[in-house]
């Protein structure tokens, strides 16, 4: 009878656009990476993760969500042992120690902790819903964020850690923030930023330079690949010239074509019509979980379905901006399509705990 009434109210919808997203990830990867032989298992390797998370979907969908209030102290304490272990023997790639390899699979804790930060932040404003909006409130809910955070920035990993700190503000202000502390706040994080500018590495620097003092003459690095980015969209036209036709992405003119830019690969694929198909799908899939918000029968459900619809647009504006050169590189993957296990099993999660609120709903 239990399972009956959760697959009653499965929201349908909303992961058949998923599972659409995803199949069409892999469809993109595939293209993206064709004739390159040290990136031919990609599309295996993400069809893998693909089955991990639709089978995370069903299994987190029929579990009632609030069994994970019960178990954040020890979602606390799995996050941060995480991150702390991904700091000492995590295996460094671009400059950052990010992947802990577990057999033949990589996992990037950082990934993971979005979600999981997620539900940590849904039960601490849930669990504080009766106390005083102040400043004692704000900063217990900070140190919550911060003692994650902390970790991912030493990795170092500035963009997840970023997203971690937009999801803590998002929750903040809709648990009830009052509007006379944003001016502060917003003062006090462009101090900070100013003042951990000389900090970064190197090649964070490097990204925030190069966005705002253009070298249009490079032939690598990040100017070159937003130039080659900009190009494969353009080249694209309204139509686009085809799947695994595409000048810029079969010759490998555009780089990290399966993560960072496949916004660009499908532009130049599928033309404007694709991008905005694509767009409005990812669209789709926010509004779902925003009506899970709606939908929910406790503040608890409504704050983790919330936070799962900021966290994919964010991730989704993001990459996209990165993409059209109006905001500074960063790693953020398109959801559900980019190459990347650890961030397709997040938002898998995410998914799961969202259909979960509207199939546990009173």
């Amino acid at each position: 009878m239990f399972q009956r009434e959760t697959w009653r109210k499965f929201d349908y919808w909303l992961f058949g656009a998923v599972l659409f997203l995803i199949i069409f990830g892999i469809a993109m990867i595939s293209s993206a990476i064709a004739g390159n032989e040290d990136l031919a298992n990609q599309p295996q390797r993400q069809s893998i993760f693909a089955l991990i998370a639709v089978g995370i979907i069903f299994v987190t969908a029929l579990i009632d969500y609030h069994y994970w209030s019960s178990l954040s102290p020890f979602i606390y304490a799995f996050t941060v042992f995480a991150l702390i272990l991904n700091f000492f023997i995590g295996g460094a790639r671009f400059g950052a120690a990010r992947w802990i390899e577990v057999g033949l699979i990589s996992i990037q804790p950082a990934e993971l902790s979005k979600s999981l930060v997620i539900i940590l932040l849904a039960d601490f404003f849930y669990r504080q819903k009766d106390n005083d909006r102040n400043w004692i409130w704000v900063i217990k809910s900070l140190a919550l964020t911060g003692s994650i955070v902390i970790w991912i920035l030493l990795q170092p990993n500035l963009s997840n850690s970023i997203v971690i700190f937009v999801l803590w503000f998002a929750l903040l202000w809709i648990s009830g923030l009052p509007p006379k502390y944003i001016g502060m706040m917003a003062g006090a994080v462009a101090a900070l930023g100013l003042a951990a500018f000389p900090f970064l590495e190197p090649y964070q620097q490097g990204r925030i330079v190069s966005f705002i003092f253009p070298d249009t003459t490079a032939r690598y690095g990040n100017t070159y690949n937003v130039q080659q980015a900009l190009i494969s969209i353009g080249s694209g036209g309204f139509l686009g010239q085809g799947y695994g036709h595409s000048t810029q992405v079969q010759l490998r003119f555009l780089q990290v074509r399966h993560t960072d830019y496949i916004f660009s690969a499908i532009a130049s694929e599928f033309g404007f019509v694709g991008t905005i198909l694509i767009i409005g799908l990812l669209v789709f899939v926010i509004l779902r979980c925003l009506r899970a918000a709606r939908l929910s029968s406790d503040m608890f459900g409504s704050l983790i379905a919330y936070g799962f619809a900021i966290l994919m647009f964010f991730q989704m504006a993001v990459n996209i901006g990165v993409n059209l050169n109006v905001i500074p590189v960063t790693g953020l993957t398109l959801p559900f399509i980019s190459s990347g296990g650890s961030s397709l099993v997040s938002l898998a999660i995410g998914i799961g705990l969202v259909e979960s609120v509207i199939s546990h709903r009173k």
